[in-house]
């Protein structure tokens, strides 16, 4: 391919929102941590039916330089890092409704009551019709950007006709929110194990795009939230660019697949997969 017919990758960024099993931490035994998933709409002309991460494109209004004094833990960040994080919270918010802020001057992030007064933002942010930082002003709201932790970075293959610069953060999915999925782009929602996604994948009755995928292997390296958390500050991402992998001379690959390769030092269990 041509370096002229190579599609622009697209800022984009996602979130993991993690709980530990509610259910673990109840009995008292040893916690398991959950992840949540959101099924994409079928209709939808990137990764449809897939079962996803939260997360999207940067939109116009999560580069707004009046971000700078609506942000919490943006201190030290450049103008790109800092909108993807916006872009991440902002997603979270429209695509499951938890949103990462805490009322201005407060400590604690926003609980139920405050969320629900909010869900009316979660439309006209997702259509464009007004950027977050009209939320935040209105609301007297900012956004916890120290609530993430950088996780991993993925580009689409050049060979795609729809490429994305994707940016990975964990997160702690606070307590008072509940999750759950916007009825548009998202038509299901789930909290899973990792080791639960991985099996469902392996039997067929999910669908995982490659780097969703290797994330959910990643994210269960570790079981408990503060593992993850811990493990993620320690290994910055290393940028993933899938390369596709020249056949020796007389091999084939299967119909339709490609062999892509991936950074030995990325923090994933295969260097190599078939897309």
């Amino acid at each position: 391919m041509s370096e002229a017919a190579i599609a622009p990758a697209r800022l984009a960024a996602t979130i993991l929102l993690l709980r530990d099993d509610p259910a673990a931490t109840e009995a008292k035994v040893e916690a398991q941590m959950e992840v949540f998933m959101v099924v994409r709409h079928q209709q939808i002309d990137f990764a449809s039916g897939a079962l996803v991460f939260p997360g999207g494109k940067l939109a116009a209004g999560d580069s707004d330089p009046r971000l700078t004094q609506l942000c919490s833990g943006a201190d030290g960040l450049s103008t790109e890092q800092l909108a993807l994080r916006v872009a991440a919270i902002r997603e979270a918010f429209e695509e499951s409704g938890v949103l990462l802020a805490r009322k201005r001057g407060a400590s604690k992030l926003i609980g139920a009551e405050v969320l629900d007064a909010l869900d009316r933002y979660r439309k006209p942010l997702d259509s464009g019709a007004i950027g977050i930082v009209e939320m935040l002003e209105s609301e007297s709201l900012e956004l916890a950007c120290e609530a993430l932790v950088p996780f991993a970075h993925w580009v689409t293959p050049t060979f795609m006709p729809k490429r994305f610069d994707t940016y990975f953060f964990l997160a702690v999915a606070p307590s008072e929110q509940v999750a759950g999925h916007d009825g548009r782009e998202m038509v299901d929602s789930v909290w899973l194990r990792p080791a639960a996604v991985l099996a469902e994948a392996a039997a067929g009755t999910r669908t995982l795009v490659p780097a969703t995928l290797l994330n959910v292997e990643k994210l269960g390296e570790q079981t408990t939230v503060a593992g993850a958390l811990a493990a993620a500050r320690k290994q910055p991402p290393v940028m993933v660019l899938p390369e596709v992998v020249e056949q020796a001379p007389g091999v084939e690959s299967a119909q339709g697949t490609r062999t892509l390769r991936i950074p030995s030092n990325a923090g994933y269990k295969v260097t190599e997969f078939s897309f």
